[in-house]
């Protein structure tokens, strides 16, 4: 018997996806499970009937399962629409568009279930894991839940290749993002719906970064993240290109860095989130700690040129002095913004004020720096960047405390 698609939705709009649904249920299923495909027909009919007869068998909760074809060009849409009437509860979706963020974006945001959830086609991840992983969501603990391949705990087979890129793009999320999540990538995740409502309009993404995107969000709101440790076998016939992925998935991370930078990225109902203490409204210490000194080595990398440029025409000393005041100038806003967590005009000069007066502590070490160089005949230009550099650091953690305690002590204050 032939399956027959029809537009869910009365009138159906141009790029709506479309929806066969043969036996809908009466009520309203706990899960919603995504598999997004394309180009599947081989494989597809395999692991539907695998992950429809686990959940049958062995799945507590009342599930759906939702095949979301990505603009397939071979017969994986027509399959998938047999799968659902043949199979009870899977129903199938087509959109005329690829992008696994575009399928997932178009099944999540108009599902029914509290928890909605998506893996990949190729079955990876071991079936056991997905109690585990719904369960926070499903009893409210949690808003995220992912699965990771990179706990000590998780048993993951994969060749060393893409062993390497998966723990580098990790690396590269934590350095660049700061994430605490520990593996974006992983095809097996869920949130609670409730939850995606929100987060959906700020992601950008439509394709593999879509993940990504999602989880910096909702860290970066304060939304929980649950993590499941799982057992995974890496599958030969994957379809992502890493290097165009890579690529893709790098000007992701610089787009949200922009973001962040310009102060956007917060759900409207936590303007000042971004994984900031309930009590304080502050950042935890650990992570303020990891962006003072990140924007400390942009800084002394800036006072390095400036001074260098400066030492000739103005002196050792004058060039010192021109330097390290543009660069307190511009450490204390950017430190302001994204190591203390304030934003707007409300007391900001008085905080570049009182970071000035701060100032004075690196450069009476600087002038003593140069007075002793001066007294040692230390004239060359890179023995004086080296000392003054090293002054600086040293001046760093003093620097700290100050801005911590005195210059931005009302960062927490209403």
């Amino acid at each position: 018997m032939t399956a027959t698609c029809t537009f869910h939705g009365s009138p159906a709009r141009p790029h709506d996806p479309l929806v066969f649904d043969p036996h809908p249920a009466l009520t309203t299923t706990d899960v919603e499970i995504v598999v997004p495909v394309y180009n599947e027909e081989a494989d597809l009919e395999q692991s539907i009937v695998r992950l429809q007869t686990y959940l049958t068998e062995r799945f507590p909760l009342s599930w759906t399962i939702a095949i979301a074809d990505n603009a397939s060009t071979d017969r994986t849409w027509p399959l998938a629409c047999r799968l659902a009437q043949q199979l009870a509860g899977v129903r199938a979706v087509h959109l005329d568009a690829k992008g696994r963020g575009r399928a997932l974006r178009a099944v999540w945001s108009r599902s029914d279930s509290p928890v909605v959830a998506y893996m990949d086609v190729d079955l990876s991840t071991d079936l056991d894991a997905l109690l585990p992983l719904v369960a926070p969501l499903v009893s409210g603990h949690s808003d995220l839940a992912i699965g990771t391949r990179l706990a000590r705990s998780a048993r993951v087979a994969r060749g060393p290749r893409r062993e390497a890129i998966s723990r580098t793009y990790n690396l590269i999320l934590k350095a660049t993002l700061h994430a605490g999540f520990s593996d974006a990538q992983c095809g097996f995740k869920a949130a609670r719906t409730e939850t995606l409502r929100t987060l959906l309009p700020l992601v950008q993404d439509d394709g593999w970064f879509f993940d990504t995107e999602l989880l910096v969000l909702a860290e970066h709101n304060g939304l929980r993240i649950h993590e499941v440790p799982v057992d995974w076998i890496d599958d030969p016939d994957s379809r992502v290109h890493v290097a165009t992925t890579a690529a893709d998935d790098l000007r992701g991370v610089w787009r949200l860095l922009r973001t962040f930078a310009r102060g956007d990225g917060l759900l409207p109902m936590a303007p000042d989130a971004e994984r900031f203490d309930g009590r304080t409204g502050r950042r935890p210490l650990r992570e303020q700690l990891v962006r003072f000194v990140s924007i400390g080595v942009v800084s002394t990398l800036a006072f390095a040129a400036l001074f260098a440029a400066l030492a000739r025409p103005l002196g050792v000393a004058a060039a010192d002095v021109v330097a390290l005041t543009t660069c307190t100038v511009a450490n204390t806003a950017a430190n302001r913004r994204l190591t203390f967590a304030l934003r707007g005009g409300r007391h900001r000069a008085r905080h570049h004020r009182r970071a000035l007066a701060v100032g004075l502590v690196p450069l009476g070490l600087n002038l003593a720096v140069l007075a002793v160089g001066d007294w040692l005949g230390l004239t060359g230009l890179a023995p004086l960047l080296v000392a003054l550099a090293l002054a600086n650091a040293g001046a760093a953690l003093v620097r700290f405390a100050l801005l911590d305690r005195w210059v931005f002590a009302d960062a927490a204050r209403p």
